[in-house]
C-alpha cells in the first residue's frame, strides 16, 4: 500500500478548513474582517520563527496549542469569529495546516471577488505603495484585478518570486546567484 504524500494531505485539510471558514464568513458578512485577521496572523508567523515552529510542531498537546492560540489572539487583537476558527483548528490538532489554510482562504476570497490571486515572496516586507505598484503591474499582465499575498523570506536575499496560477516569475537574487554560479562552473 503506497504511503500518502503529506503535502497532499496538508493541502486537502487546508482547503476543507479554508472553504468552511469562507462559507461561514460569507454568511456572517465577515469576509473582510476575517481576511484582515488572516493577514495579521500571517504577519505574526512571518515575524516569529518560534511561532512558526510551534504551529508546525506535533509535540505540543491540543490543550497547550489551544491555550497558546487564545493568548496570541488576544495579544494580536484578532476578532472573535477568526479566534473561534483558530480554536477549532487547535482542538482538532490541525495547526500544522494553518499556513495552507490562510493561502487557500485568500484564493477562495479572491475568486469570489472576481480576482485572481498571486503569491509573492519578498526578502523584506513591502510598503503599501510597492504592493499597489505590483498589483498594477500584474493586472497589466493578467488583465484582471489581482489580490496578492506577501510572504517574507530573507533567504531569497532580494528581488521577488511571484506565482500567479501555474506561472512563476523568479527575480530573486538567490536564483540569479545560483544561475551565475552554474554558468561559471560550465566555463571553468
Amino acid at each position: 500500500m503506497p504511503v500518502a504524500d503529506t503535502s497532499q494531505l496538508t493541502s486537502g485539510v487546508a482547503e476543507r478548513y479554508a472553504s468552511s471558514l469562507f462559507e461561514l464568513a460569507l454568511e456572517e458578512g465577515a469576509v473582510d474582517s476575517v481576511t484582515a485577521d488572516l493577514d495579521r496572523f500571517q504577519a505574526m508567523l512571518d515575524e516569529s520563527e518560534d511561532l512558526k515552529r510551534f504551529v508546525l510542531s506535533p509535540v505540543f498537546s491540543a490543550e497547550d496549542q489551544l491555550k497558546a492560540i487564545i493568548a496570541l489572539s488576544e495579544k494580536a487583537g484578532l476578532s472573535g469569529f477568526f479566534v473561534n476558527f483558530l480554536k477549532v483548528v487547535a482542538r482538532n490538532r490541525r495547526l500544522f495546516a494553518l499556513p495552507g489554510m490562510i493561502k487557500a482562504f485568500r484564493i477562495i476570497a479572491a475568486n469570489h471577488r472576481g480576482e485572481i490571486s498571486a503569491e509573492v515572496t519578498s526578502a523584506h516586507a513591502l510598503s503599501a505603495e510597492q504592493e499597489n505598484e505590483l498589483k498594477v503591474a500584474l493586472k497589466g499582465v493578467t488583465g484582471k484585478d489581482v489580490a496578492i499575498a506577501v510572504t517574507v523570506d530573507p533567504s531569497i536575499l532580494g528581488g521577488l518570486i511571484v506565482k500567479v496560477g501555474s506561472r512563476q516569475i523568479d527575480t530573486s537574487l538567490r536564483t540569479k546567484l545560483s544561475t551565475l554560479k552554474l554558468a561559471l562552473k560550465e566555463v571553468g
